[in-house]
């Protein structure tokens, strides 16, 4: 990761990020532990689109997925005693949601941040989908 890429994940990391975490947390209705691994997510000749890759890919699909799973108190006293992290990651193995996985109150969100990145809906639609039939 080049000084440009690492500006651009920094910039996000702080600037960026707080905002999405509280509406992950507003979204889920309690505070989630999500763990980032930024340098995976920073792809080298990506830094100046981090501000749209990182929301598009990872961050809106999470929050919509949240919001549907926790529309009720079922939904939501489920997410609290089931979910005890998510971690965000780019292995670099999946560009599609076949990255996404949910085993011991942990929600895997593995994909590449730079590759799919309109897809958003159908990641929404799996993370739900892993969540409501693992809760």
């Amino acid at each position: 990761m080049g000084l440009a890429e690492r500006r651009s994940v920094e910039r996000f990391k702080n600037d960026d990020y707080p905002g999405w975490k509280s509406r992950i947390d507003e979204a889920a209705g309690f505070e989630v532990p999500v763990e980032v691994a930024w340098q995976e997510l920073a792809v080298a000749d990506y830094a100046d689109r981090y501000a749209e890759y990182f929301p598009q890919v990872y961050f809106q699909p999470l929050v919509d997925a949240l919001s549907a799973v926790a529309a009720d108190d079922l939904g939501k006293e489920a997410l609290r005693e089931g979910v005890s992290k998510v971690v965000i990651r780019n292995t670099g193995e999946f560009f599609s949601p076949s990255g996404i996985s949910f085993t011991d109150g942990v929600l895997t969100f593995d994909h590449m941040s730079d590759t799919n990145t309109h897809h958003g809906e159908e990641r929404t639609k799996v993370l739900q989908d892993v969540l409501e039939s693992a809760l």
